[in-house]
């Protein structure tokens, strides 16, 4: 299975929190700002759909997935 690595860029972040309600395992909001807050870079392969899924429903585009090469 291929590596991903997730990376989010918190200036365009609007604070809509899906990806925090989709896949908490990976995001959280900050409470000062409520941008993302990414706590996982590398997330286990069981939930890399949900990581996509929140990508998907990011209103402003944030989140990003990159294949970076096999699960080592």
């Amino acid at each position: 299975m291929t590596a991903v690595r997730v990376e989010v860029d918190t200036s365009r972040c609007c604070g809509a929190g899906m990806c925090a309600l989709t896949v908490p395992e990976v995001f959280d909001q900050s409470e000062d700002e409520g941008t993302v807050v990414l706590l996982d870079p590398r997330p286990p392969a069981g939930l890399r759909p949900a990581v996509r899924e929140a990508v998907r429903l990011c209103p402003c585009g944030t989140i990003t997935v990159r294949e970076t090469g096999p699960d080592a």
